[in-house]
């Protein structure tokens, strides 16, 4: 199944709230708060850091199938056996999604398709790109033809700013309209916070992440029950807000 349309059914086409979580406790405290997909990843090992496989494999299990898991394979060149073997030992964890990133340095083509033509059993690829970085949207065609099934835009460097601060809407929603055009889910996130979420959502993409917004003392932090809280009525207030806005336009 596609992550568009498996996020549309937990969803209710609401864009699905990605929460980034380094260990199973995280993970029963954010899917109890209103996660849609659950990321496995280490904040102190950069921009998406990996997490080890045993401690993926708890995640998994903590979970127990309650909504989707994805994971990191880690800040990695785009050497294609490099990359191969980090995801291939991710979705071995028993994840359903294998997040790989894609930084910006030398040509990814070889290391997109290496990717697509590697056995990950039932986990589905979702490639992050990096507004942050050198971004040539015409790696999301590529990422298409391979077999990808999502694409999320994040940035490398947290202390730079949040998504919206690196790339305009004008710039996120081109961003957003390419993944569409070769069918792919799209995805956000970025050091967001909670005054970012309506302006997001109203771009309409597929799933929405964070980590930061959802810790106490930042990205490196404890996940707080109540923070998690607040994005979950967020979200749900800027999609009613949206919803309501667009009936009255009709």
């Amino acid at each position: 199944m596609n992550i568009a349309t498996m996020m549309n059914g937990i969803t209710a086409g609401r864009p699905a709230f990605l929460a980034s979580v380094t260990s199973p406790e995280e993970a029963r405290l954010a899917v109890s708060g209103g996660a849609s997909i659950i990321d496995c990843k280490d904040p102190a090992n950069g921009a998406l850091g990996a997490l080890e496989p045993a401690r993926i494999e708890a995640i998994v299990k903590a979970v127990s199938g309650r909504v989707p898991v994805s994971a990191t394979i880690g800040d990695l060149p785009s050497q294609a056996d490099v990359m191969v073997k980090a995801a291939q030992r991710v979705a071995a964890t028993g994840v359903d999604i294998v997040k790989v990133g894609f930084f910006g340095e030398g040509d990814p083509r070889a290391a997109i398709a290496a990717l697509g033509a590697a056995d990950l059993g039932r986990a589905q690829r979702v490639a992050v790109m990096m507004a942050d970085r050198p971004l040539d949207l015409s790696v999301i065609g590529e990422l298409a033809r391979a077999g990808f099934n999502g694409v999320m835009l994040d940035t490398a460097d947290k202390a730079a700013g949040a998504l919206p601060d690196v790339l305009t809407a004008h710039a996120l929603t081109a961003f957003l309209s390419a993944a569409r055009a070769n069918s792919l889910a799209a995805g956000l996130a970025g050091a967001l916070r909670a005054h970012h979420i309506a302006d997001l959502v109203a771009l309409q993409p597929d799933v929405i992440g964070f980590r930061g917004a959802l810790c106490d003392g930042g990205r490196s932090g404890a996940l707080s029950a109540d923070r998690v809280a607040e994005v979950r009525r967020t979200l749900d207030c800027a999609v009613d807000a949206l919803q309501t806005s667009k009936r009255s336009v009709a």
